[in-house]
């Protein structure tokens, strides 16, 4: 199952501005805005609903979550709902062994979402991660 989805635009402003209007009548909002001075970053979208991000909008390169990994080479960002800490771990790890690059060790980032990254043999961010404590 997806925890979420992303894609990079050209214009995060004109994203933004066009995903808040569409997305509102389906009950789909902004839960986070990381919008830079500069006009990269990214919006979060959620249905409200407790740690449930939908649906990303990045603009220019962005770097998800971090500055410890770089985003996707390509415009899209895919992140795979998993079902503990020891399958994002496995994730990576399989990853790894398959030939993808590390994007990003496994750990915790926006509170208590354990995740981690990697970059496809195609140049896409592909992430898994787990809400949990422990």
């Amino acid at each position: 199952m997806f925890d979420h989805l992303g894609m990079v635009f050209r214009d995060l402003r004109m994203a933004s501005a066009f995903y808040r209007a569409v997305l509102a009548p389906l009950g789909i909002k902004v839960m986070e805005d990381h919008t830079a001075a500069d006009g990269t970053g990214w919006l979060v979208f959620s249905t409200g609903a407790p740690e449930s991000p939908f649906f990303v909008v990045a603009g220019g390169r962005p770097s998800f979550w971090t500055d410890e990994h770089e985003s996707a080479r390509s415009p899209a960002h895919f992140a795979f709902r998993a079902p503990s800490r020891a399958a994002v771990d496995a994730f990576h790890h399989a990853g790894l062994a398959a030939g993808a690059a590390n994007n990003g060790d496994p750990g915790v980032r926006r509170g208590r979402y354990y995740c981690a990254f990697l970059i496809d043999p195609d140049g896409n961010n592909i992430e898994a991660g787990v809400y949990a404590d422990a």
